[in-house]
């Protein structure tokens, strides 16, 4: 690899995985480390988070691990102390953390809506809260969040609170970005479009439990939605990661308040 993250410090947020393979936070904890950085590994699942860092550790590079739940404001707090107390300072913050549920405006309920705002939008918040502070005595800082292309448009799933929570992510990176720049705090966010991720397949098999479709499978949802992508392939975590390399370098240093598509092209096609 380049080294482009040496000597930086980052806390990557939804580092496990919710199942077997690549998530979003997984692949890019792995990889900020193989550019480099020490990472300061964090999930609401401590088992993920240790097999991600156990990961870093085989290739030879530093990770360290401590559970929590970044809706919570206690948890985020001994989150960033544990980066400090372990590498003394924070240049990278990864949000990566996001959750689903089902239903539009009528059919959601009141429970969901506050899970799905208080662990996607929420969380964000807090981890500035805490993280931007140490920011900005250092005097520089990357911050990526993740959002999606359902923040832009209807994608023809109805579960409102996501799209309307990474709305207002687009929105809350844009402000900060704007707000804390004088300190060289960047701040941008990261749109995936169709990406497969075990998160999405769980997601995928969860939506079509519910289908009226009979004659739908998983394997047909996944093709007729690859063929509407006009790069004709699903992205993976690895696209997402790869990305975030970038926003958490100093190639990106002229490059702030950003919403990023990394979706294959998937926005310029949809109706």
């Amino acid at each position: 690899m380049s080294g482009k993250l040496e000597s930086k410090v980052a806390i990557v947020t939804g580092a496990g995985s919710i199942g077997p393979g690549w998530g979003n936070g997984k692949a890019t904890a792995v990889q900020f480390a193989r550019e480099g950085a020490q990472v300061l590994c964090t999930d609401i699942n401590q088992d993920a988070a240790e097999e991600t860092a156990g990961i870093i550790r085989e290739e030879g590079g530093t990770a360290s691990v401590i559970a929590g739940d970044v809706s919570e404001a206690g948890h985020v707090q001994a989150i960033v102390d544990a980066c400090l107390k372990d590498f003394g300072r924070v240049d990278i913050l990864h949000n990566n953390v996001g959750i689903v549920a089902p239903g539009g405006a009528v059919e959601q309920s009141e429970e969901d809506w506050d899970r799905v705002v208080s662990v996607n939008l929420k969380s964000m918040f807090l981890t500035c809260k805490y993280v931007i502070p140490h920011m900005q005595t250092q005097n520089s800082g990357s911050i990526i969040n993740l959002s999606s292309i359902s923040s832009l448009r209807y994608l023809g799933i109805n579960y409102v609170s996501y799209p309307t929570t990474k709305a207002a992510i687009n929105q809350f990176t844009k402000v900060t970005a704007a707000q804390y720049g004088p300190w060289n705090i960047r701040v941008n966010a990261i749109l995936p479009g169709f990406n497969r991720t075990p998160m999405v397949d769980i997601a995928v098999v969860e939506m079509l439990k519910r289908s009226t479709n009979a004659d739908m499978t998983v394997d047909k949802y996944l093709e007729w939605r690859e063929a509407k992508i006009p790069l004709r392939r699903w992205g993976d975590a690895w696209d997402i990661a790869k990305a975030a390399v970038f926003l958490a370098s100093d190639d990106s240093s002229y490059v702030t308040g950003l919403e990023m598509l990394v979706d294959g092209g998937t926005t310029l096609v949809l109706e």
